[in-house]
């Protein structure tokens, strides 16, 4: 068996790279995933964990990206719901919000020595 979300996230921080972190945090509706399913974006394609796969994932994977660059959190609505799905064979159906933030690695808030 492989390791946890965790375990992975522990080493690409280690590796002091900058990862984004995708966390479900509301669902309405069916969707793939629960609320507090979360998935590592790592810049390089190395990704750990799912949101749900799909064109919904992409928009996450995309928007983690950004937020890897810029460092901005942002909330990413995916909407199962519209026509486009209705015609996959993977349709859900439902809403879910999920929020992205960055982790960087090798440098714990309150790590840098020097004082005001």
């Amino acid at each position: 068996m492989g390791g946890t979300l965790y375990h992975y996230l522990k080493e690409m921080l280690a590796e002091e790279e900058s990862v984004a972190v995708a966390t479900i945090v509301d669902a309405k509706g069916s969707v793939p995933r629960e609320v507090g399913a979360k998935m590592v974006i790592h810049p390089l394609g190395r990704h750990v964990g799912t949101v749900g796969g799909g064109c919904g994932e992409a928009d996450v994977i995309r928007a983690g990206l950004d937020v890897i660059h810029d460092g901005i959190p942002r909330t990413v609505h995916v909407d199962l719901t519209e026509d486009i799905s209705m015609d996959s064979l993977g349709v859900c159906g439902g809403v879910m919000d999920v929020f992205v933030e960055r982790w960087d690695g090798g440098r714990e808030a309150g790590a840098e020595e020097g004082g005001e």
